[in-house]
């Protein structure tokens, strides 16, 4: 059975690698551009894995995440958290919030297919 992923980014070329990748790899990408709209679309595909950002316009990904976890339909759903923000506060922050895995901007689209692999195996 296809695994379903939401990805929710404010930057379009971000979203469109992780589109191209993770379809390559036949998994069903949806896309959402801020927090608001992510929490929406949740309840629409209910997605097997969420790839959040962490600073997005409306609602931020940390947010999003504490909102998800939350939410009994989605609290042990796997969510990696996108960010370019490396410091172990906000890593700390994260894992409170509930994220299971970071993955830090730059990535190159193996670290990501060998991440959402790993956890959706």
């Amino acid at each position: 059975m296809t695994k379903t992923i939401l990805i929710a980014d404010d930057e379009l070329p971000l979203r469109l690698l992780v589109r191209t990748t993770l379809e390559d790899e036949s998994y069903k990408i949806y896309e959402a551009e801020d927090g608001r709209e992510t929490l929406k679309l949740a309840e629409q595909v209910n997605p097997d894995l969420f790839l959040l950002d962490m600073m997005m316009p409306e609602i931020d990904g940390l947010t999003v995440c504490k909102k998800l976890r939350a939410n009994p339909k989605f609290s042990d759903r796997p969510i990696i958290m996108l960010t370019a923000r490396t410091h172990q506060r906000d890593i700390e922050i994260g894992k409170a919030a509930g994220v299971n895995h970071y993955l830090v901007k730059p990535f190159s689209p193996l670290e990501l297919i060998n991440l959402v692999e790993e956890i959706l195996s």
